[in-house]
Order: structure tokens, then sequence, then C-alpha cells
């Protein structure tokens, strides 16, 4: 199993990117959301799940660890493929994704192309109680505390002191998935010093 890779980055597609590790080009498949924090030349890391089938592997890559977990527990319930798996996390962000398996939000759910109402409500009812589990403190993510609206408003602060919405977004995005204090203050102070250290 390929849990992580690690390396200069050689290209980057619409819908995956491709890492030398080793001298070895990696194509690694993953979400727009990632790709957009990878850019052409530098290193980075990403967290990644081997999909073996008859005829191919694909690696999936992911920011961090909590997306790879989901990713996983997707793909448990009857219909879900990587492919949609994948869909799924391009769709929603892993705290929008696990406050709505848990609040068993169908419409949020059938957002994701692919997922039509019966699939949603039987995501919810296989994945809700497995989704709480992941969320405990064993991996630093807090449980679902209606995270979607912190990070809104942290967005919306950002946007008001004058940052470009895109780079607000993937500044608050990476504090919250390194698992930092996750009170609207907190994040806030975390995403200012991210992007003070880029201007």
């Amino acid at each position: 199993m390929i849990s992580s890779v690690r390396g200069e980055i050689l290209s980057i597609g619409l819908d995956h990117v491709v890492i030398e590790v080793g001298g070895v080009g990696f194509a690694v498949q993953a979400t727009p959301a990632t790709l957009a924090t990878l850019r052409r030349g530098e290193e980075a890391r990403l967290h990644t799940a081997l999909v073996v089938r008859e005829d191919s592997l694909t690696l999936f890559g992911f920011a961090d660890a909590d997306a790879r977990e989901l990713f996983g527990l997707l793909q448990t319930v009857s219909g879900i493929g990587p492919r949609l798996a994948l869909a799924t996390l391009a769709v929603l962000d892993p705290d929008k994704l696990r406050s709505a398996l848990v609040e068993g939000n169908i419409t949020v759910l059938t957002q994701v192309p692919g997922i039509g109402r019966k699939g949603a409500e039987r995501l919810t009812l296989e994945l809700r109680d497995k989704v709480t589990a992941l969320a405990g403190p064993t991996d630093g993510t807090p449980a679902v505390v209606a995270p979607g609206a912190l990070r809104g408003e942290v967005v919306e602060a950002l946007a008001g002191l004058g940052f470009p919405a895109k780079q607000a977004e993937l500044a608050v995005d990476k504090v919250l998935g390194e698992g930092e204090g996750h009170t609207t203050a907190s994040v806030l102070r975390a995403a200012l010093a991210g992007l003070g250290r880029k201007r």
C-alpha cells in the first residue's frame, strides 16, 4: 500500500498531478481543490490511496489524511467506487461531507453528480455512525460542530480584509486540515499568518 508520496511536481492536469519520487513519475488522481494547492517545480507531499483493479493500478491523492480516510469509507457503501468517492470529495470538502452524513442532509449529498436520492439515503444510513467515530480525537479533527459555518465566517472575514476569495479559501482549508484550534478567532489568526508569509 502506498500511503503517501513526496517529490517534485512535474506536471498538473485537470484531474491529476505527476509527482517524481526517486526518479519515477507517479500519476496521482486528485480533486480540483487539492490540485489548486500544488505548483509545478515545487516539492509536495500527498496522502494517497492505491486502488488495484484487474487492468489498472490507480493512485488517488489528498491534501490530508482526513480526506483519504473519508475516501476509503465512502467506498464501503455499495455502488460507490473510487471515481464517485473522489467526485464526492471534489464537490463537498471533508467537513461539509461529514456534517451532511451525520445530519442526514440528502439535499447536500445529491449535489454530487452520480448520487441520487436513494444513493444519498444509503450513504447516510451506512456511514452516519462510522463518520462520527472517524471524527473523534484520534485524528485531530473536531467533532461535527457546523464546520462549514466556521469556514464561511473566516473566508468572509479574510475577503473583507482584501484577500482574494480563492486565496482565502485555500488558507482556511490548510489551517482546518492541520487540526489547529477550531474557533473562528484561532483559525483566522492562523490563516492570516499563512497568508502573511506568502506576501
